[in-house]
């Protein structure tokens, strides 16, 4: 693995007033990024998604979490795939929303 990005987790929390209010929590992960193929490129913008970036992590790193951050940028994990045993793709894409900021 060569990098290091935060997987960011999204927590629902109640305050003194009943609100529910999101907030992260990020964890950095040693990952290998890649950029994403021209087939994933045209098969995801067929469904309206703008893919990026391809991270592979270990797998037993990856909890679920929807959203990933990469040197200083933020980005949608729209799909997932287990490669091997191992490791874990997590295919991310940048749209608006992501950058919110709660994320940081």
């Amino acid at each position: 693995m060569e990098s290091i990005a935060e997987l960011l987790k999204s927590v629902n929390l109640q305050d003194e007033n009943g609100i529910f209010q999101t907030s992260y929590t990020s964890r950095e992960v040693f990952c290998k990024v890649a950029s994403i193929t021209r087939g994933e490129f045209f098969q995801a913008g067929r469904n309206g998604l703008n893919p990026q970036l391809v991270f592979t992590v270990f797998a037993a790193d990856y909890e679920g979490e929807e959203t990933i951050r990469f040197e200083g940028q933020t980005y949608s994990i729209y799909r997932t795939y287990k490669s091997d045993s191992d490791y874990m793709e997590l295919y991310a894409e940048k749209k608006g929303g992501t950058h919110g900021k709660n994320a940081d």
